[in-house]
């Protein structure tokens, strides 16, 4: 079985559609792909890093004090982004698709 699946991967991996499909995927070699692959996958991982814990109490206090409708959705989406800190492993991958952008 073991044997099989690695079978099945490999012609997979080696399989023309395969590389034609992430040909296609790949971000196109300008400035706006450099900078959304930065601005949009490295930059909020660092922020949330560095500043994660001011955000989420800021976002929390501010909650606190019944904002609006649309204020509260700011704030909500300031949790959902920064609660956590920040993702090595989304760091990760947003890295291995600069480097691949390069290539």
């Amino acid at each position: 079985m073991k044997q099989k699946l690695f079978n099945k991967a490999r012609q997979f991996a080696h399989h023309p559609k395969t590389a034609q499909a992430l040909k296609s995927m790949k971000p196109e070699k300008s400035v706006w792909g450099f900078l959304g692959i930065v601005l949009f996958l490295i930059v909020p991982e660092i922020i949330a890093f560095i500043y994660g814990a001011p955000i989420t109490a800021y976002a929390k206090d501010a909650l606190s004090h019944s904002p609006a409708w649309y204020e509260k959705y700011y704030f909500d989406f300031l949790l959902m982004m920064f609660e956590e800190g920040g993702s090595w492993f989304n760091l990760a991958i947003a890295t291995a698709l600069l480097i691949w952008f390069f290539f």
